[in-house]
């Protein structure tokens, strides 16, 4: 019993400290932030929504916190939505739901996921402008990123990957991940300590997918190489893919 407490407190410290690294090296918070996060209902976001709402309650330098669940009509949920409402809550966040659909775009080759996606990235940012936010907080973690990394080198041709801070042209909102440096196994044992209840997706969409395919190989090369992902982290890093500036199309 003792050494999984042990387990467990080794595993909060390491989750907490991350999160607090990745704030401070990309300056993700700043005094008077207002921060929508957005909860999908998946463990990362879940965590996030804790842990930011920990920094909150802690930090000496004040801002502000809501939180935004899209959903959309082409997708089944499978859990109650009020479950989220209840960790925001628990952690002093105000809740936010808000309901979009899209069509299918046959003509053009938009897949189905491109326009979910380009559709739930609309309504966090028309949420964002109602609610005065200025910045908008993703659940990715470093896996995702470093995962992203090697999809468009394998698929694209180019060196770059989803920043962990991206300043907008056209909108006066900060995209930031704070989760830069968790690892996703981390998380997975943090959502188990703290028995989330993620919200599924029952997506008539969604198969097995590039990406799937990239974090198996991601896997075999730590193996090769247990340095693997530092590595790949410090070359994005050091070519200046982690902050960009962009405009959303």
């Amino acid at each position: 019993m003792r050494n999984k407490l042990t387990e467990e407190y080794r595993l909060a410290e390491r989750v907490r400290r991350r999160l607090r690294e990745g704030i401070k090296a990309f300056g993700l918070i700043e005094p008077d932030d207002h921060i929508l996060i957005g909860v999908s209902g998946g463990k990362d976001s879940l965590a996030l929504l804790e842990l930011l709402g920990e920094v909150a309650r802690h930090s000496n330098h004040k801002f502000h916190l809501s939180a935004l669940h899209v959903r959309m009509e082409n997708v089944g949920y499978a859990g109650d939505v009020r479950y989220l409402e209840e960790v925001a809550s628990a952690s002093g966040i105000s809740f936010y739901v808000r309901t979009g659909s899209f069509s299918t775009d046959r003509e053009s080759g938009r897949s189905p996921c491109f326009l979910c996606s380009w559709n739930r990235r609309k309504i966090m940012f028309e949420t964002a402008r109602e609610l005065g936010c200025n910045k908008i907080a993703l659940g990715h973690h470093q896996d995702d990123i470093l995962h992203t990394a090697l999809m468009n080198l394998m698929f694209s041709g180019s060196f770059s990957t989803m920043p962990v801070r991206l300043r907008m042209r056209k909108f006066p909102i900060t995209l930031i991940r704070p989760l830069c440096k968790e690892h996703e196994e981390d998380l997975r044992a943090w959502a188990g300590i703290r028995m989330y209840r993620p919200l599924e997706k029952c997506c008539p969409y969604e198969t097995v997918s590039n990406r799937t395919s990239v974090r198996d190989e991601f896997q075999n090369m730590e193996r090769i190489s247990p340095e693997f992902r530092y590595h790949l982290w410090h070359a994005l890093l050091k070519e200046g893919k982690l902050v960009e500036d962009d405009s959303y199309q």
